[in-house]
């Protein structure tokens, strides 16, 4: 390798020319954690490794996420494969997209390529009305697999999910500490367990925090698609039913719902207070910046992972559910109730 390249990674990665010429080379007496750093400065530079250093995969792990264009999604598959990857395996990416491969031909394509287990993220295990059967039968052919966000009894497998209602109860308290009364709930389609979790726990401290019964709460949600466009949608519904403040779903519907209170004139936070879910990269960047709920995803895709492979081990699975308490992160999208 030339010097100019040698003096980059050394650069890069903290150390000598000569330290990088003897992880290179495959010397001894460099410690694990430099050659590690060598490795990554190799990778960060968009160099190849050399083949003798190129690790043997333990096996293949399937992921299988919805479409990527929530950034929540591209989040998880990068903790979820940095983990497998650092413990030897090697990550397969799979993305549902609408008109595309479904998740019975995703999981069947990777079945068939001889994976050691799989990691569903929001997969149909979310969807209340489909048919669990799926995921039994693919136990029953002895595919240890994980599922994140979206519980059923009917699978025995390791769950990982967010707790909905505790951010609920956050989202609902801080919005109530700023004066709002008439607080709106904007989510995805009904059939979603997340999405079933978040009405619970929406009407209950709208209940216990706010003077109101179930039904008014109730009528308080709108439902639309976990989109930027769906956001816009269910906003402009909930601001002409008096809402002073917005609770959504996800981030990208939050960009809706700012969007929405701007067609009709109003300043975010000083007449329209909205509140995104996810904690999404970028989320600090917009205008104004997002006050939302942070799923923690560094902490669950870990979790996840863990769990799946106890069961590639040999440890029979734990049909457990695994929750993580959300973080509501204040920034600047959230005010006082207008007088």
């Amino acid at each position: 390798m030339e010097r100019a390249r040698l003096a980059d990674i050394a650069a890069q990665a903290g150390v000598s020319e000569a330290t990088v010429s003897r992880v290179l080379n495959g010397k001894a007496g460099v410690s694990a954690n430099t050659r590690e750093a060598v490795l990554a400065a190799l990778d960060l530079l968009g160099y190849e490794r050399p083949v003798r250093l190129r690790a043997r995969s333990a096996g293949l792990i399937g992921l299988i996420t919805p479409e990527l264009s929530n950034p929540v999604f591209p989040a998880f598959a990068q903790v979820i494969e940095r983990v497998l990857t650092r413990v030897g395996y090697t990550p397969v990416l799979c993305t549902q997209t609408p008109g595309g491969s479904t998740e019975d031909e995703l999981t069947e394509a990777l079945v068939d390529r001889g994976v050691n287990g799989i990691i569903f993220v929001s997969g149909l295990h979310a969807d209340s009305t489909a048919d669990m059967n799926r995921y039994v039968k693919l136990a029953g052919r002895g595919v240890p697999f994980v599922m994140i966000n979206g519980y059923t009894e009917k699978v025995s497998a390791p769950f990982v999910s967010t707790d909905d209602r505790a951010a609920m109860r956050l989202a609902v308290t801080h919005l109530v500490e700023l004066g709002h009364e008439r607080i709106g709930l904007a989510v995805g389609p009904r059939r979603f367990v997340p999405v079933l979790r978040k009405i619970e726990g929406f009407v209950q401290h709208m209940r216990t925090l706010l003077p109101l019964s179930a039904e008014a709460a109730e009528g308080l949600v709108a439902h639309s698609l976990f989109t930027v466009e769906g956001g816009q949608a269910a906003a402009h519904a909930l601001i002409d039913r008096g809402c002073t403040a917005i609770i959504c779903a996800s981030d990208l519907m939050a960009l809706g719902a700012v969007r929405a209170g701007r067609q009709r004139g109003l300043t975010v936070p000083a007449e329209l207070s909205v509140v995104g879910y996810d904690d999404s990269p970028l989320i600090v960047f917009t205008d104004p910046p997002l006050t939302t709920l942070r799923q923690p995803v560094e902490a669950m895709g870990q979790a996840a992972v863990n769990a799946l492979l106890e069961e590639v081990g040999g440890t029979p699975a734990p049909h457990a559910e695994f929750v993580f308490l959300p973080e509501l992160v204040v920034r600047g999208s959230t005010g006082a109730a207008p007088a």
